[in-house]
């Protein structure tokens, strides 16, 4: 098998890998509002810890991949999501559940650094390129499926499938890299085994003196840093809506059904923003596109939180989706490109830095409720500011001598 096969099956995971994820995180708050009546602020809390792992995972299992090998590691985060899944189905209390989510969370940052250098590892620039935008047009078209889908299968088939169902796909991803891993090997020249490996094994001569296509007013690792520092804010936004999604079906009388019709909305967005971001290449190393997308993060976040009409909330998620989408991909772009030989490691800087906005943005929007709980919309207020800090910290990075 070619390896240019091999990284075709790496993009099956990522796809696969996604859909669970997404399957479970977005549906998991549906199923504690049904089973435990958990409201905004238990929804935002339980977020808010669930970031605080993954960015403490993603550090610490980036590097694990790195040294000790990217098929090591995916075998270790997909057996461990089946088996902490299949046990969480059993347990009836929230506290047991909530646990599960711990221990779900810390197993999917084996996968998610591993895949990522991965599709990346030994590609010329221009390979980097085109294999991050297929990378994220491949798990941003099933994030979108599996929220569209989800409400249905939620309504029809039972709150379980939440746990069952990712289980299952699980599963089946750890028996994918199994074989792989034999296909690998049997591939290897005689005596030589690339079915694990760390990057420091198979170093890309090309990599080290990669260089962007133009010179940009700034040096290539400044924009690794302002992405880094964007990403985490884009998923406070994204998390925070994420979590108070139930709230906003409520207000709207919305079944989960319609939920997965009209609130996916975004994700179809950010699918759309991903693939024109992979054809056209112009926005790389430009500060003014990120900066845009950063604004236009900001008010749409607004709008869609404070909207009471479903047609506003409709085209609030648009702009909402090309603001992450720009965001999302600078930061693993950036990493990839300007990552060389230690694409495992950045790639968990990367997810860290998602774990972190993963955890401050519902962490503040649940203080507010809890402590402001006069006005529903103290939290959006409050989030809203930690955004604007955000875009402080990055106009002053860009201005930085």
């Amino acid at each position: 098998m070619t390896a240019r096969r091999f990284k075709g099956f790496y993009f099956l995971l990522a796809a696969l890998n996604t859909f669970a994820s997404t399957w479970f995180l977005n549906f998991l708050f549906f199923h504690l509002r049904d089973a435990f009546g958990f409201k905004d602020r238990q929804n935002l809390w339980v977020t808010a810890m669930h970031g605080l792992v993954y960015a403490v995972a993603a550090w610490q299992c980036g590097k694990f991949a790195q040294r000790r090998g990217f098929f090591a590691s995916l075998k270790v985060g997909f057996s461990g999501l089946a088996t902490v899944l299949a046990v969480a189905a059993l347990l009836h209390s929230p506290v047991g559940i909530l646990c599960g989510l711990v221990s779900y969370t810390v197993m999917l940052l084996f996968t998610w650094p591993a895949l990522e250098a991965l599709v990346s590892e030994n590609e010329s620039q221009a390979g980097v390129q085109h294999n991050v935008g297929l990378y994220n047009t491949t798990w941003a078209s099933s994030a979108a499926i599996a929220y569209f889908t989800g409400g249905k299968l939620y309504e029809l088939l039972g709150h379980t499938l939440v746990f069952w169902m990712p289980a299952a796909i699980f599963l089946l991803e750890f028996l994918i890299v199994l074989w792989l891993q034999r296909q690998k090997a049997q591939s290897s020249a005689p005596g030589i085994s690339t079915a694990d490996h760390s990057a420091h094994s198979q170093i890309n001569p090309s990599s080290a003196a990669r260089k962007p296509a133009f010179t940009p007013a700034i040096p290539p690792a400044r924009f690794l840093q302002m992405a880094w520092l964007a990403n985490p804010f884009a998923y406070v936004a994204i998390n925070t809506v994420i979590a108070v999604m139930p709230g906003i079906a409520h207000k709207l009388a919305l079944s989960p059904t319609r939920v997965g019709l009209f609130c996916s909305v975004w994700m179809f967005a950010r699918l759309a923003t991903f693939v024109l971001l992979w054809q056209w290449r112009g926005w790389h190393y430009r500060f003014h596109w990120l900066l845009s997308s950063f604004l236009l993060l900001i008010g749409s976040f607004m709008m869609l939180l404070l909207a009471d009409a479903l047609w506003l909330i409709v085209l609030a998620q648009v702009f909402f989706g090309f603001a992450v989408g720009l965001i999302y991909y600078s930061s693993l772009f950036y990493s990839m490109d300007v990552g060389g030989d230690s694409q495992g490691e950045h790639g968990g800087f990367h997810e860290a830095a998602i774990g972190l906005g993963v955890c401050a943005g519902p962490l503040v929007g649940a203080a507010a409720l809890q402590w402001l709980p006069s006005d529903a919309n103290n939290g959006v207020f409050a989030v809203s500011v930690l955004l604007l800090c955000g875009l402080g910290g990055l106009v002053a990075l860009r201005v930085r001598r």
